[in-house]
């Protein structure tokens, strides 16, 4: 446990470890384009698993890092309030087994990733509260976290 939190302020948060990668560098990849050595990829440790969060969310320099493109400039709600925000494109996750690609939201001025609800759901991923740990939902043939109606 890190020396400035405790126990207490540890309760009914739940961090994982996700890997991110630049999906356009994979299909660059497998078109022959660039070696397969030079798709862009980081593992981040003590992710919040926050179902009040929307999306994922990466620090600045993680996005620069991985070179994911800018799809879009936005208005956003933070804890610091209403303000502009760039959402990437082509940011695949791989987390428990499971991997999804999935849009982000760029953490201004640093901050730790946060991982959100659209992500967790669709990748079938339950934060887990009492445990402190995020629950991989069933995909069987007869069990699912998939519904189609």
């Amino acid at each position: 446990m890190h020396p400035a939190t405790n126990e207490h302020s540890m309760m009914g948060k739940v961090f994982t470890t996700i890997t991110v990668t630049n999906r356009a560098d994979q299909i660059l990849a497998r078109n022959g384009v660039i070696p397969e050595a030079n798709i862009r990829s980081i593992t981040l440790q003590n992710v919040l698993a926050d179902t009040g969060a929307t999306m994922l969310c990466l620090p600045a320099s993680v996005i620069e890092q991985l070179g994911l493109e800018l799809a879009r400039e936005v208005t956003a709600e933070t804890a610091m309030g209403i303000g502009s925000a760039r959402i990437f494109q082509d940011a695949k996750l791989s987390i428990s087994g499971r991997d999804g690609t999935f849009e982000c939201l760029e953490l201004p001025g640093g901050g730790s990733a946060v991982l959100g609800v659209i992500p967790l759901e669709a990748m079938g991923l339950e934060p887990d509260l009492k445990n402190q740990t995020l629950k991989v939902l069933p995909i069987e043939a007869t069990e699912t976290y998939l519904t189609i109606l």
